[in-house]
C-alpha cells in the first residue's frame, strides 16, 4: 500500500489522527519507523502488523528538516514503548483535524508495585483529551458507589473487575476515557458490582492470558440498556489509555497465587448486555501479550477479540486452549494480520477467516450468588436476578466451535457478545462478529 497521511488523513487500522505519514511495505520480518513527535519512537509491532513490515516517513509538509529514520529492527527485539507509540497510531479513532498529544511515557509502559508504589495519579497530563478523572490510590476510604477508582483487578471467576461509567444512563462512546473500576470483591476500594449485574461468567486461564465473559444487566452498570458499547484498553489514540491513566493487576500470573502482578497489556468489551476481558502477563508462555491483548480490532468485538463458550446462566472454571492470535491467519502458506477497514467504508459484512473458538473442558459451575458474596441489591434487582444453585459441580466437556459462522454474518447482534456454542443446551448467545442493527455499533466511534 502507499497512502499519505497528513493531518486530517486516515491513519491505518480504521482510524483517523493528526500528524502522520506516509506508510510503505517494505522486507518481510523487518521494520523502521520515524521520529515524530522528537521524542518519541514509532515501530510496527509483530502482534499487529505481522503480515508485511512497514515504514513510516515524516511528510515534507510537517518539517522542513529530512525525515529521521530508525534502522530495521527485527519484530521480536520491539520494546513494548515502540509498539505502544505505533498502537495509538494505528488503531486510534479520530476527528478529522484534531490534534493528538502524546506523553512523555505511554500508560502501557508505566509500572507500579501494588499497592505501596502507585501515585494518586499515574497520568499527570492536562492537554489534549484533559485529565485524568480518578484516581488510583485506591481503599476503604474509596470503596463505594461513588468510587472514582481507575485501578482494576482481573484474577478469578469471583475475583474481576469491569470497568464501567460513574454517571447513570452513559453510553461507552461518550465515558470510555473516564471509566470506574467495578469489581466483584470489597477491599480494594473500587465500586461492587450489585447482584444481578452479572448474568453468566466463564472463566478461562492459559499460559498466556486470563479471559473472562459473559452476559450483564448493563444498566446496574450505569449504562444505556441499548449501548452496543466498545472497548477499552491501556493504549488509546494518544496512548494515555481508555480509561485514561487506568492500571491493571492480577494475583494469576504471581509464583504465588496472592501477590498482585501489573498486567500492562489487556483489553476489555463490554455492551450489548454481554462483556469479556483479557489480561495478559509480559511474560506469558508466548512471550507475546500485546498478540493476545490486541488492542486493534474493535469494530469486531468479543467474537474474534476473544471467543469463548459463555452462557448465560451459568458461573462457570473451565480448562481452555489458547486461542488463536486476534485476526492473524494463514493462506497460501504466508501468514497475514487483518486490519479492520476504516468506518468511513460502512459496516464490515465479511472476513477473509474463521474465527475459531477454543476448546473447554472440565469446567467446574457455581452459583452466582455463592461466588459474588459481597454484591450489595439494587433497589432495581428482581429476585432471582442473582442467580440460584448449589456448590460447585463439573459439567461435561465443550468443543469449540466458529464465532463467525453464517449466523454471525448477519450483523445482527453487539460487537461485544460472547460467542461459541455449549453441549448443555442452556441459552447462548449466537453472537454476531459485526454489530448492524440499523448500523448502531458501528457508527459509533470506538477509540481503541
Amino acid at each position: 500500500m502507499s497512502r499519505v497521511y497528513s493531518a486530517s488523513g486516515p491513519c491505518a487500522g480504521g482510524a483517523e489522527t493528526g500528524g502522520l505519514a506516509k506508510i510503505d511495505t517494505v522486507a518481510e520480518g523487518t521494520v523502521a519507523g520515524y521520529i515524530w513527535p522528537p521524542s518519541s519512537t514509532f515501530v510496527f509491532p509483530s502482534s499487529s502488523f505481522r503480515p508485511a513490515s512497514a515504514f513510516l516517513q515524516r511528510p515534507d509538509s510537517l518539517s522542513s528538516s529530512p525525515p529521521h529514520y530508525l534502522r530495521t529492527t527485527p519484530f521480536g527485539l520491539m520494546a513494548r514503548y515502540a509498539l505502544s507509540a505505533l498502537l495509538a497510531l494505528a488503531s486510534s479513532t479520530y476527528v478529522a483535524g484534531q490534534s493528538v498529544s502524546f506523553p512523555a511515557t505511554p500508560l502501557a509502559d508505566k509500572s507500579f508495585a501494588y499497592p505501596t508504589g502507585i501515585p494518586q495519579q499515574v497520568d499527570t497530563d492536562t492537554g489534549g483529551r484533559g485529565p485524568q478523572a480518578g484516581y488510583n490510590q485506591c481503599n476503604s476510604t474509596t470503596e463505594g458507589a461513588s468510587s472514582q477508582c481507575q485501578t482494576s483487578f482481573v484474577s478469578h471467576i469471583d475475583d474481576f473487575c469491569l470497568w464501567a461509567p460513574s454517571k447513570p444512563n452513559s453510553t461507552i462512546a461518550d465515558t470510555e476515557g473516564e471509566e470506574v473500576a467495578w469489581c466483584t470483591k470489597k477491599g480494594r476500594g473500587t465500586r461492587i458490582i450489585p447482584a444481578g449485574a452479572l448474568q453468566g461468567v466463564q472463566y478461562i486461564k492459559t499460559g498466556n492470558y486470563i479471559q473472562i465473559a459473559g452476559f450483564i444487566d448493563q444498566t446496574l452498570f450505569n449504562m444505556q440498556g441499548d449501548d452496543f458499547g466498545g472497548e477499552l484498553d491501556p493504549h488509546g489514540q494518544d496512548l494515555r489509555g481508555n480509561p485514561i491513566g487506568g492500571l491493571m493487576y492480577s494475583t494469576g500470573f504471581s509464583n504465588d497465587n496472592n501477590t498482585f502482578v501489573q498486567m500492562h497489556e489487556w483489553n476489555s468489551f463490554i455492551g450489548g448486555s454481554t462483556f469479556c476481558i483479557t489480561v495478559c502477563p509480559d511474560n506469558g508462555a508466548a512471550n507475546n501479550a500485546a498478540g493476545y491483548c490486541r488492542n486493534t480490532l474493535d469494530r469486531l468485538g468479543c467474537a474474534v477479540n476473544s471467543p469463548n463458550n459463555a452462557q448465560k446462566g451459568t458461573f462457570e472454571v473451565c480448562q481452555g486452549e489458547d486461542k488463536d492470535l486476534p485476526g492473524v491467519y494463514t493462506t497460501n502458506g504466508q501468514t497475514i494480520t487483518y486490519s479492520q477497514p476504516d468506518e468511513s467504508l460502512g459496516p464490515i459484512t465479511t472476513l477473509p477467516f474463521t474465527v475459531r473458538t477454543p476448546a473447554s473442558s472440565n469446567c467446574q459451575t457455581f452459583s452466582s450468588a455463592a461466588l459474588f458474596t459481597d454484591a450489595p441489591v439494587p433497589s432495581n434487582a428482581s429476585p432471582s436476578a442473582s442467580g440460584s444453585g448449589a456448590a460447585p459441580t463439573a459439567s461435561g466437556g465443550k468443543s469449540g466451535s466458529s464465532a463467525s459462522g453464517a449466523a454471525s454474518r448477519s450483523g445482527s447482534a453487539g460487537s461485544a457478545a460472547p460467542t461459541g456454542g455449549s453441549s448443555s443446551g442452556a441459552a447462548t448467545t449466537a453472537a454476531s462478529v459485526f454489530a448492524a442493527a440499523a448500523g448502531v455499533a458501528l457508527s459509533v466511534a470506538f477509540l481503541a
